[in-house]
């Protein structure tokens, strides 16, 4: 599941950094922070779900 997590997170971060480096894909960007924020999230919450 870790490993889905991170795959996923870097994934959406080189989306994010192609979307900056293109001026036309800015919603590329805003698209890769807002699904980044969210894998962190999902992530977090597992991880403090298993530690019970």
């Amino acid at each position: 599941m870790l490993v889905l997590v991170i795959v996923l997170l870097v994934l959406w971060l080189i989306l994010t950094v192609v979307g900056f480096a293109i001026e036309g894909l800015i919603w590329l960007a805003i698209v890769g922070i807002i699904l980044f924020a969210g894998t962190v999230s999902i992530g977090v919450v597992r991880r403090k779900a298993l530690r019970r």
